[in-house]
């Protein structure tokens, strides 16, 4: 699940969250805006149990991916996809 919000400057409030009922002891979204740290934006379980981190975007093109659990890939349906160099697929998104 992403929600995205345009904010008045021309930014973009992007809500990256896994499905209902995911289950995971740690989460985070790492991607090409924040060089692929996982702590960076940290997940944090939300009153409806959703995992969900908030993150501050500018108009553009960025590929990403939940990582969980300290080294399981997770990627959630509903999201542009894109070949990555390790043979698999990151999310992306096109903010415009």
């Amino acid at each position: 699940m992403i929600k995205i919000t345009k904010q008045r400057d021309g930014s973009y409030r992007v809500v990256f969250g896994l499905a209902d009922g995911f289950v995971a002891d740690r989460a985070s979204v790492v991607g090409d805006f924040n060089d692929w740290d996982p702590s960076g934006h940290p997940m944090k379980s939300r009153k409806n149990g959703r995992l969900e981190a908030t993150v501050e975007l500018e108009p553009g093109e960025y590929q990403f991916r939940y990582l969980v659990d300290e080294g399981q890939w997770h990627d959630e349906d509903g999201v542009g996809r894109c070949p990555n160099p390790f043979g698999g697929e990151n999310g992306l998104l096109q903010l415009e």
